[in-house]
């Protein structure tokens, strides 16, 4: 079955119908209460790894993998995605992904050691893989594009606000409890979403038959699981590695390239996993690129920030929590106001200015040192925030909105693939520079403070390079009804 007969088979107009405006409300808030959970989950843990190394026993690098076990499924299974929300409808979906979480998160709260613990956070990570792209799907299905900067905003409350307190109540806990309540807080919340969620959730969705290519699948899980896995070990710049960085990213680069000419090949015929016709809306691109790079700034400045705080100047988890909580909570306020916003002015107006926002901070953030006052960290933080609240919801908002609806599940995949491999990317290439500047000062008779100071700012000095192309791209993305992009 061919797009353009798909397109005519649901049209548009049916699925925003007035008299489903109700069920279609009631569907979306079920999808954000349960996308807030597994996204919290995602940063709850940020600060656990210490104590899990002494209760547990283990060694850092041991302790990381529960970090890079769930982005590595992260990588994998949300290229799968695309194909799931075409074959499946959204109510046995839902169940299925949040069945999926609260099992994993119930395996993890019982779990003995450090295996069991990565195999529940492997469980946990599918059902995550899966809750974004049917929520941005779904948004894209039943929300008309007037409604959809404002739609759109409350995603942005999700995205911002649940990991931005992660930290702080994975602080309050450890500060109090043991690390198994971590899981034990979430677990009740992900029960009662998924039971109210099959006491009220309907289908929304009209599936269709699509093909499984295996190799496809296979080459996905080489090519994105290679680049996220990596990265990130180039990240932790590990010396006592079993393999070295470079080879997991040759073999993903390999079989990227392999990938693609399969979907090439596949997607004539509505075969391919991945569709790439999504890329020639110029428009979807455009957009995609500016996130990769915001993400790219956003994870790095993420994983550099406690990294200063706690080791140069000298905060603890919690105290780091604190300062990174308005930030987020800034972000989450702001979501509905950009979202109404988009829908008056488009994006431009909003992404531009929050761009170019990102980028002083980041500009700002090379000049820190141990005596850097933490007042003036707060604020650079909840300037960044502000900034890329302005960016998030337009970049989501627009890209979306410049695909034909058969196409809606292949580009939330794509976003969602391109945000892992874009974030993994920030994190290593922001600890990579750090680590290189703060060796090269302690050769040269620097203070390790002073030195490790000096590699931060050298992290946030390419961050704050790279965020130059991102002002660029962001000059490029409209307004999907300009050119009449997914109509």
């Amino acid at each position: 079955m061919t797009v353009e007969a798909t397109m005519d088979a649901a049209p548009e107009s049916a699925l925003h119908n007035p008299d489903n405006a109700a069920r279609n409300r009631l569907v979306i808030a079920i999808l954000l209460v349960s996308t807030f959970v597994v996204f919290l989950n995602e940063t709850i843990m940020s600060v656990a790894i210490p104590h899990l190394m002494n209760d547990l026993g283990v060694s850092a690098g041991a302790a990381q993998w529960l970090t890079t076990a769930f982005l590595l499924t992260m990588a994998v299974v949300i290229p799968v995605t695309g194909f799931l929300l075409q074959r499946i409808n959204t109510r046995p979906i839902f169940l299925l992904a949040m069945s999926i979480f609260s099992a994993g998160t119930l395996v993890c709260a019982l779990a003995p050691g450090l295996e069991l613990l990565v195999a529940g956070r492997i469980v946990q990570a599918t059902g995550t893989a899966i809750m974004m792209p049917l929520l941005m799907t779904t948004v894209m299905t039943l929300v008309p594009p007037e409604g959809r900067g404002r739609t759109m905003g409350n995603i942005s409350i999700v995205m911002s606000v649940a990991p931005a307190i992660g930290p702080t109540i994975g602080g309050f806990i450890l500060a109090h409890f043991d690390w198994r309540f971590m899981f034990y807080f979430t677990l009740p919340i992900a029960i009662g979403a998924l039971a109210f969620g099959t006491a009220r959730i309907r289908n929304v969705s009209s599936p269709r038959y699509a093909p499984l290519d295996v190799v496809s699948v296979l080459l996905s899980a080489f090519a994105f699981g290679g680049l996220v896995y990596g990265l990130s070990s180039l990240g932790e710049a590990s010396d006592d590695a079993l393999i070295p960085a470079w080879l997991p990213i040759v073999i993903g680069l390999v079989a990227m390239a392999a990938f693609i000419r399969r979907q090439l090949g596949l997607q004539s015929a509505d075969k391919a996993l991945l569709d790439l016709r999504t890329l020639t809306h110029r428009n979807y691109t455009m957009a995609l690129v500016t996130m990769a790079i915001a993400m790219v700034a956003l994870l790095g400045s993420s994983i550099l920030l406690p990294i200063y705080t706690q080791n140069v100047l000298g905060l603890d988890t919690l105290q780091t929590g604190m300062i990174l909580l308005p930030g987020g909570l800034l972000m989450g306020l702001m979501g509905p106001v950009v979202g109404r916003l988009y829908d008056r002015v488009g994006p431009r107006p909003l992404l531009v200015p929050g761009v170019i926002l990102v980028s002083a901070v980041m500009w700002a953030l090379t000049l820190v040192s141990q005596y850097t006052p933490i007042w003036a960290v707060v604020a650079g933080h909840v300037t960044l925030s502000f900034g890329l609240a302005l960016a998030f919801t337009p970049l989501f908002t627009a890209s979306m909105g410049s695909v034909p609806m058969p196409l809606y599940s292949h580009a939330s995949a794509i976003l969602g693939s391109v945000q892992q491999v874009a974030g993994a990317a920030g994190i290593a290439l922001f600890v990579a520079v750090m680590s290189l500047r703060s060796a090269a000062g302690v050769a040269g008779g620097m203070g390790e403070l002073d030195a490790l100071a000096a590699g931060i700012r050298a992290g946030f000095l390419c961050g704050a390079v790279i965020s130059l192309l991102m002002i660029a791209a962001a000059f490029f993305v409209h307004r999907p009804e300009d050119d009449g992009a997914g109509h």
